[in-house]
């Protein structure tokens, strides 16, 4: 790629008078050796698959094996259909989509990872939701996931997308970044005004610990999700009304990487603290394992508490 950060991602949009889709996908054809319209027909199926996980999750109501999640995306979008939500609809139907999708892939369903299985429902949400409100086509979402791409690609190469690496804010935080520059150039605005909703998202999201109860991707990493959605498309509001983040967001990236190397191994993905270590998160690992599983955990007075 002939862009390493954000900053330089926006001078090539500028000087080739080009948008952040139409820049990745010209580099994404020049090293792949694809055509153009090989690598569009590529993601374009992918956008398929996320429509298909959001129908699926709403339609089919999905469980998770564990029996642990399931429901919650239905229950929303019944709640938004029957009541004013204190969000407003559309951002009520993006929470909805992207906990449809999260449902799915905790039921082991088919889905995208954007950028990783724990984020799969933000983009999807932020997407489908975008599309049926605006009346957009297919195409024009295509265009958004390769703006959503170059964004990650930045984030993967500077910091992390990996909860195992650097906490939740690597993962959903990194969807939600992409999800709100995505969007903001999905909706006119300029590269830059993109790069400032990267920024405002990532701000949002540092420090988020990665405390999976059971070590499974369901809690609260579904609900996660959903927040995620929201938050995304507030960033891309606030960068569309011209707010700017003060601290560009290449070095919001930089800071994300800090924090999660600073972060505890406990809080980055291992189910050995945060909510994954509560009472009630205990009860679940041990009901779900047993005794004497990898999960245990040993109390200050030495006294094991099996989770």
């Amino acid at each position: 790629m002939r862009f390493s950060s954000l900053s330089e991602l926006i001078r090539l949009c500028e000087e080739e008078g080009l948008s952040i889709a139409q820049v990745m996908i010209a580099e994404q054809a020049r090293e792949s050796g694809q055509s153009v319209e090989a690598i569009r027909e590529q993601m374009a199926g992918y956008y398929r698959v996320m429509k298909e996980a959001v129908n699926r999750g709403l339609r089919d109501n999905p469980r998770s094996r564990s029996g642990l999640t399931g429901g919650d995306a239905k229950r929303v979008r019944e709640y938004a259909a029957g009541r004013e939500p204190s969000v407003g609809g559309e951002a009520a139907t993006a929470m909805a989509y992207a906990l449809a999708v999260s449902e799915v892939n905790a039921s082991m369903g088919r889905i995208i990872a954007t950028p990783t299985a724990g984020s799969c429902g933000i983009i999807p949400g932020v997407f489908v939701s975008s599309q049926e409100r605006f009346g957009w086509e297919d195409e024009r979402l295509v265009d958004g996931l390769f703006a959503a791409g170059a964004i990650g690609y930045v984030i993967a190469n500077n910091s992390f997308v990996s909860g195992a690496e650097g906490g939740c804010q690597a993962e959903v935080g990194s969807a939600i970044g992409m999800a709100a520059g995505a969007l903001v150039e999905l909706r006119g605005g300029t590269p830059e005004q993109a790069i400032h909703a990267v920024g405002l998202a990532l701000k949002n999201s540092l420090g988020l610990i990665c405390d999976p109860v059971a070590g499974l991707v369901e809690i609260p990493c579904i609900v996660r999700n959903g927040f995620g959605a929201v938050t995304a498309l507030a960033a891309a509001d606030m960068a569309l009304a011209g707010v700017r983040s003060a601290i560009p967001s290449d070095e919001v990236i930089g800071v994300m990487l800090e924090v999660g190397s600073a972060m505890p191994d406990k809080h980055r993905e291992t189910a050995k603290g945060g909510l994954a270590q509560t009472p009630t998160g205990r009860k679940i690992m041990k009901e779900l394992y047993g005794q004497g599983t990898r999960h245990e955990e040993k109390e200050p007075d030495g006294q094991g508490d099996e989770a």
